[in-house]
């Protein structure tokens, strides 16, 4: 009730960055009125990033114990079927990350009319059981689970450990706002889920209480014999609608990382050609893939898989806490008070979520600490370095506007066509224009500095795409903006320049990429291992030429070499 009806549906959702959700999203808002370079930007960064590395560790986690638990039903028709447990939820995990190429959209149509279906089975086995044993609706009276913590303090603490499971999936409902919108989750969760959930949740209770033994596996005997095989079925296919949301959020939190300069950039396919938020990525999809085989055969069984569920889980909700107190009190610009006392609730309980989860980092609580620990360091070792090249390059930068008055004493020849220099500082003559003149002695007769920006709202309206300048000898600046949720294509977007006075033929236009050759440095502002890290990170890097979607017959790239 409190951390999903109250936090997530009722407030956290009210966050949203123009329709987008999630924890990027989020710390981008937090962002937005912080000074730059000052310690609160850099903490809130910080922040939004280790909870979007615990937020992979959850991606990884929640298809290997939801179909886990769902195919171990099997066990509990006859234990014959034990053996095939593992093998049968391996076969169904990579049978759902082998249709992640294919895209949700044609499996999409079936997803809703399923979980229709899945929570109505779900209301109507609790309400079975209630009526056997009715008397576990007085648990409904808070003052049993006071009584119970206070006569037994350290097992209530423990036992949160357990409680949390009940909550996980709450982040991704947030991240999911921008697919959704808030008010259709909103109406959602309150007029099914929710119901659906507590009525199966107070059936399990009830089952318990009429039967202690049943703890064996309190889902699946909710059911009657007759009815297992369907259940089994029908819950395997629910868990894997779930995996698959998680898995889509997974893929567009990388997204908006290498939108937001925290990522390489990676290989990303589209997988519709009407819905732009439906996308792949071949790389993230065999890291989860390779990660959840090693969870299911490593732990073996959901039981065992439970100890590693949790802390990621309340380690992202209790950042979600911090940040959404960013939003409200610098954004919203609400009194240092009201925005203390509205946060003060859901932090303690995150806290004490999250504290007691802590307790499980030896049973397996461990994987999902290193894997977001992994997932960090390779954010943070990215945006650095970058900064680091970037600071590299500027040292010897020559200011663009003196260089293009003094062209024309210099003698320099011009041949027809346009070239397109991508420079990441449009005040700079571009590195590959200086390799160009150095090996062709010759520059096109018109030439653009295109400069790509991305901005912290998710969309950039085509009419507000581009910026156009136009500059003395035939030079002009251009300046393409995106949101960290669009995909860039910067052919479509220099068709925006026309009604700027830029025409583009893109059969006379060559664009010059700058390709650098990195070597580490013993004196560099990082680590010797980190700049190593970098340097092998930046040679794994995706084409820009493939990233932008130029045309691959009008791409050159001109190489040099930088000493970090």
């Amino acid at each position: 009730m409190v951390i999903i009806t109250v936090k997530y549906v009722s407030f956290i959702l009210r966050a949203d960055n123009k329709g987008e959700g999630g924890i990027m999203a989020l710390m981008a808002l937090a962002l937005r009125e912080a000074p730059e370079n000052s310690h609160r930007r850099g903490i809130i960064i910080l922040l939004g990033l280790f909870g979007a590395a615990l937020f992979y560790g959850d991606g990884a986690i929640t298809p290997a114990i939801s179909v886990l638990s769902a195919v171990e039903g099997l066990e509990v028709i006859t234990p014959t079927f034990k053996p095939y447990v593992i093998p049968i939820t391996l076969m169904v995990l990579i049978g759902l990350f082998l249709l992640q190429r294919r895209g949700t959209g044609n499996v999409g149509a079936l997803f809703g009319p399923v979980m229709m279906v899945w929570f109505a089975v779900l209301a109507i086995l609790g309400i079975l059981n209630i009526a056997i044993e009715p008397r576990v609706i007085t648990a409904l009276n808070p003052l049993h689970g006071l009584s119970f913590l206070l006569a037994h303090p350290t097992l209530g603490f423990l036992s949160l450990g357990a409680v949390v499971l009940v909550v996980t999936g709450g982040e991704a409902l947030y991240a999911d706002m921008g697919h959704f919108g808030a008010r259709p989750i909103q109406l959602a969760w309150i007029g099914m889920v929710f119901p659906a959930l507590a009525l199966n949740y107070f059936g399990q209770g009830a089952l318990l209480l009429h039967d202690p033994k049943a703890i064996e596996n309190p889902f699946y005997l909710l059911a009657p014999d007759w009815a297992l095989y369907p259940l089994v079925a029908l819950s395997t296919v629910a868990t894997v609608i779930a995996s698959q949301a998680v898995i889509s959020g997974a893929f567009s939190m990388t997204q908006q990382a290498m939108q937001l300069g925290y990522s390489p950039r990676l290989e990303v396919q589209h997988t519709s050609g009407q819905q732009v938020g439906q996308i792949y990525l071949p790389g993230i999809n065999w890291l989860l893939l390779l990660a959840v085989i090693a969870l299911v055969i490593g732990f073996g069984s959901s039981t065992n898989l439970a100890a590693a569920y949790g802390i990621a889980v309340t380690g992202t909700m209790l950042i979600t806490n911090v940040l959404a107190y960013c939003v409200t009190r610098w954004l919203w610009k609400w009194s240092p008070w009201r925005a203390f006392l509205g946060a003060l609730p859901f932090m303690l309980i995150d806290i004490a979520f999250c504290s007691a989860n802590f307790v499980k980092i030896a049973d397996g609580g461990w994987f999902p600490l290193v894997f977001g620990l992994a997932v960090f360091l390779l954010l943070t070792t990215w945006k650095r370095g970058r900064k680091l090249l970037y600071d590299r390059q500027v040292q010897d930068a020559i200011q663009l506007k003196p260089f293009i008055d003094n062209l024309g004493k210099d003698g320099i020849g011009r041949v027809p066509g346009t070239a397109v220099f991508m420079t990441s500082d449009p005040d700079d003559v571009p590195k590959a224009m200086l390799h160009s003149l150095k090996h062709y002695k010759v520059l096109h007769e018109r030439v653009v500095i295109l400069t790509v920006g991305v901005l912290d709202i998710p969309h950039v309206t085509d009419a507000q795409r581009v910026s156009v300048e136009r500059l003395p000898n035939h030079f002009w600046r251009v300046r393409v903006f995106y949101g960290f949720m669009d995909q860039p294509n910067l052919p479509e977007a220099l068709e925006w320049c026309s009604e700027q006075g830029l025409e583009f033929e893109m059969m006379d236009t060559s664009f010059f990429l700058g390709s650098e050759t990195l070597f580490a440095s013993h004196e560099a502002e990082m680590p010797f291992w980190q700049e190593k890290l970098f340097i092998a990170m930046f040679r794994n890097a995706g084409s820009a030429a493939n990233f932008f979607k130029l045309p691959p017959n009008r791409v050159i790239e001109l190489g040099a070499q930088v000493v970090l």
